[in-house]
């Protein structure tokens, strides 16, 4: 079975001087460019006593040196630590004391975290620099762990999720038919996995001028003239992205956006397709499973969006035809061969894996169920429903619905002193409608605030923790 490198080599062949990378700073790195750098940091590194199924925590800016950096400890045999950004020092921290890495790999102003970050302290810093000479030949088996990657964290604790060779391609052959173009596109891409297939593909990848960490201060203005100035064909963002983009008034040649890694909801999904003539696609996914489900928004019917206004819940397609997916007492599990199979820590693995036979389900925890098409509805976070006087409901579906009424930007409903009391971000002066049309939901209590907190990964799920702490609870 190929792997990603061997991918990667075949494009640098058939791609040799086509832009693979453009940075944030608008620096142009061809494909052939991206293989030599890696192949002189594998020289470098080859020489620093790494073996083969050591592990490296790499710590660096998004740019192309990352991603030579990976292909050159993939290379080495090397299995690569990525904490999670959004988690900063805490998740930084964390991940290396779950992984115990041998090496810190860090460039800029990331290789100074090793003076406040105890747990790096002592280990051997590899800096990205130029190498001589050729890196020992290792040979890459598809079952060694290419990276440990974590959950997001914001339902629990992080947890640790190793992948494979044969993981990483078998998630690369999942995706690359939702990519697939004949077109030479400029893809605009905030997710890392998808550059990954990008170079895999013989692909350009536009990096964000700006920080995903700090994407409420992105403009409207700011995204488009990055798009317009790069001539990006296609995007591939978070859903807060996209309500910026639906605000944008000229992007140029862009025709497509793909987007998950949060609920999308149908009143977004309607205005990009309305006022800016996107083809707009939906992926459904988690840390563990990615893709699960796609939607191409243009295929939401009338009845689909009087089913969601009415609390069905958020349609986001069919199964992917790489997975297998089933509905267990409400929740949404999935097997295949890009579903993670189990996590770093066993106890994990016991907690959110069910094995039955020769498939090992994963607990996705999203409450969901398939319509009478096959298509996959999600209802919210499994355990999160909230119970009224006369039903059981759950928030997303609420949510879902609530997005759609005049004058709302945001909504949460949360169950306050075991009472279900919906918090709603928007124009107050249609207090008064949206309390009758909660009311039609079961829901007896609206509160207005100012803004409802979200997550810092992409900022497209609400951080409930945080919105019972600013209500007083």
């Amino acid at each position: 079975m190929a792997n990603l490198l061997n991918h990667f080599a075949d494009a640098v062949a058939r791609h040799a001087d086509r832009t693979a990378i453009v940075e944030g700073n608008g620096r142009e790195v061809t494909f052939r460019e991206v293989q030599k750098r890696a192949q002189q940091l594998a020289s470098k590194w080859s020489r620093k006593g790494l073996c083969h199924g050591d592990r490296v925590l790499l710590a660096m800016p998004v740019n192309a040196d990352l991603y030579a950096s990976l292909a050159a400890l993939w290379s080495l045999g090397v299995t690569v630590v990525l904490p999670e950004p959004a988690m900063g020092l805490a998740g930084l921290r964390h991940a290396a004391r779950t992984t115990r890495p041998k090496a810190f790999c860090a460039s800029g102003y990331f290789a100074l975290l090793r003076f406040v970050v105890p747990e790096l302290l002592r280990l051997p810093l590899l800096r990205p620099g130029q190498g001589q000479g050729e890196p020992s030949i290792v040979d890459v088996q598809d079952s060694d762990v290419a990276l440990i990657s974590f959950t997001s964290g914001t339902t629990g604790q992080a947890k640790a999720i190793p992948r494979s060779h044969a993981f990483l391609m078998a998630q690369h052959d999942a995706i690359a038919p939702l990519l697939d173009s004949d077109a030479a596109e400029r893809d605009l891409v905030a997710f890392p996995v998808f550059t990954l297939i990008n170079l895999a593909t013989g692909r350009t990848t536009i990096l964000p001028n700006w920080k995903m960490t700090k994407l409420d201060r992105l403009s409207p203005e700011q995204l488009a003239g990055w798009v317009s100035k790069q001539q990006v064909t296609r995007l591939l963002i978070p859903p807060s992205l996209c309500e910026k983009l639906a605000q944008c008034k000229d992007t140029g040649q862009l025709h497509t956006v793909f987007t998950g890694g949060g609920p999308v909801f149908p009143d977004l999904t309607r205005r990009l397709l309305e006022q800016s003539g996107l083809d707009v696609v939906c992926v459904y996914g988690s840390t563990e499973a990615e893709p699960i489900a796609h939607l191409n928004a243009r295929e939401i019917s009338d009845g689909d969006h009087r089913d969601m206004a009415a609390g069905r819940g958020l349609l986001v397609g069919r199964p992917v035809s790489h997975i297998k997916l089933r509905i267990r007492d409400d929740e949404v599990q999935v097997a295949g061969d890009h579903v993670n199979d189990g996590y770093l820590d066993p106890a994990h693995s016991k907690e959110n894996k069910i094995k039955d036979g020769s498939n090992i389900w994963h607990r996705t925890g999203d409450a969901g169920h398939l319509d009478e098409r096959g298509r996959l509805w999600l209802l919210g976070r499994l355990g999160s429903d909230v119970k009224t006087p006369t039903r059981r409901i759950f928030p997303f579906a609420v949510e879902i619905a609530a997005h759609q009424w005049p004058g709302m930007t945001n909504s949460a409903l949360m169950s306050l002193n075991g009472s279900p009391v919906l918090c709603v971000e928007g124009d107050a002066d249609n207090l008064s409608n949206w309390n009758r049309l909660a009311q039609e939901f079961g829901v007896a209590k609206v509160t207005h605030v100012k803004k409802i907190p979200m997550d810092k990964r992409h900022r497209s799920k609400i951080d409930r923790v945080e919105l019972a702490h600013l209500l007083g609870y």
